[in-house]
């Protein structure tokens, strides 16, 4: 038992809460190492997952267990970080508490927000449940079950009209999960399952990838992004730009004024901030993003910073910072030098520059398209850049090896490898 005069020489460590354990949270909680804070990091998920490569669990490239990893296995050695596996309901800022749904309350000295960002269907909610959208684990394995239910039910079909709307994809939003989600389906329908089935031609199978917008993949140049389109049509994927999707029924989906039978739509159009901005009572963007100021700090708080998809940021040119793993993970890492200065009481650094790295996109297993800027690059070699790079951002030996391993497999053989429908569901349920 400490003696009276131990107890006044206790030092009260800075109490730091991160929320959310994606790649700003996890690059914050990373680079805060060494800083002599307690640092409690919370999520509502018990793993870190790589966004990145979520779709190829949704098409049956990859298993989940090789894109995620558990959040206190990264951190068993860090004393100095307490997990938590709760949700986060709102943030007392007079208080200084994090509120849980476990009815928990978190003082912290200094908050670091990084919950990012949910579907948007742009006013129709009501099409949530139609067309789901690819945002965590449970969305890759619910859109696997469809897609792959979907030529279950087509098998056992006896309606032709059926058989087609159950053997037609809808992808809406041409970015580069819509271009990527596109190209696997077409590539697993023409190359892998044509064997397995003895009722259905899944060659027959359509893939239609809709874009409000005038091209696909608008965030890259033209020509990489005609390059995109005429790459998917090479593998039988329908690219339809510039009419809005207009209405969505179990029936199928409306694009303008056209109706299209299919039974399997694909939400990659667009998202939602977490509600960060009403937590903690700042301004936020339309995208209900919050804006901060240069130092990634509220603008009334500067103890509360915001990072990542959730957070609005002006680059020098006056563009937003794009909502991608890259920046993230830069911002993360800004936020804890900024902390670490502050508790050194040392100058705080230069105001927040995000340095863009490129876009990748990949289409189907042996295309991909880069945009470095200066250098552009598609084709076969693009592929191969595509997969180093995200090989190299994986965390641990064992996971890159692991994808690599299946990438190779799939790229020799042409299976893949994921090919399992987990949930119980009977083939007459609606998916």
């Amino acid at each position: 038992m400490k003696l009276p005069e131990e107890r006044a020489l206790t030092v009260i460590k800075h109490r730091i809460v991160v929320v959310g354990g994606g790649f700003g949270g996890i690059q914050t909680v990373h680079g805060l190492k060494g800083s002599s804070a307690d640092i409690t990091l919370i999520d509502r998920r018990n793993h870190h997952l790589f966004q990145p490569l979520l779709y190829q669990v949704a098409t049956t490239l990859l298993a989940t267990s090789e894109i995620a990893w558990p959040i206190r296995r990264l951190y068993r050695d860090r004393k100095d970080v307490t997990t938590i596996l709760d949700e986060v309901v709102g943030v007392d800022t007079e208080a200084k508490l994090v509120r849980l749904q476990s009815g928990r309350a978190i003082p912290y000295d200094t908050l670091v927000l990084a919950t990012g960002a949910r579907h948007a269907y742009f006013g129709r909610d009501e099409w949530e449940k139609l067309a789901p959208g690819l945002k965590t684990l449970e969305d890759a394995t619910t859109l696997r079950r469809r897609i792959l239910l979907a030529f279950e039910r087509a098998e056992l079909s006896e309606k032709t009209a059926d058989r087609d709307a159950l053997l037609t994809f809808a992808i809406i939003g041409a970015g580069p999960t819509g271009v990527e989600m596109a190209g696997t389906i077409a590539e697993l329908a023409q190359k892998v399952l044509p064997p397995e089935f003895r009722s259905i031609d899944t060659t027959a199978t359509k893939v239609i990838l809709i874009e409000a917008g005038p091209r696909v993949l608008a965030a890259f140049s033209e020509d990489l992004s005609a390059y995109a389109k005429s790459a998917l049509e090479k593998l039988g994927v329908e690219v339809r730009t510039g009419k809005p999707v207009t209405a969505i029924t179990e029936e199928g989906v409306t694009v303008g004024e056209t109706f299209v039978p299919c039974r399997t739509v694909i939400w990659a159009a667009g998202v939602q901030a977490s509600p960060v901005a009403q937590w903690i009572r700042a301004e936020a963007d339309r995208a209900g993003r919050t804006i901060v100021g240069p130092d990634l700090s509220a603008a009334h708080d500067p103890n509360i910073f915001v990072i990542g998809d959730t957070a609005s940021v002006k680059q020098d040119d006056g563009k937003p910072v794009p909502g991608i793993a890259p920046a993230a993970k830069q911002q993360g890492a800004y936020v804890a030098k900024v902390i670490k200065a502050r508790l050194a009481a040392k100058p705080a650094p230069a105001p927040f520059r995000y340095f863009h790295q490129g876009s990748l996109a990949t289409i189907g297993k042996r295309a991909a398209v880069i945009d470095f800027g200066r250098i552009k690059l598609k084709g076969g070699l693009a592929w191969w850049i595509w997969g180093l790079a995200h090989i190299y951002f994986l965390i641990g030996t064992r996971s890159r090896l692991a994808v690599a391993w299946s990438w190779l497999w799939i790229y020799l053989s042409g299976q893949h490898s994921a090919r399992l429908i987990t949930q119980k569901e009977t083939l007459k349920d609606e998916a």
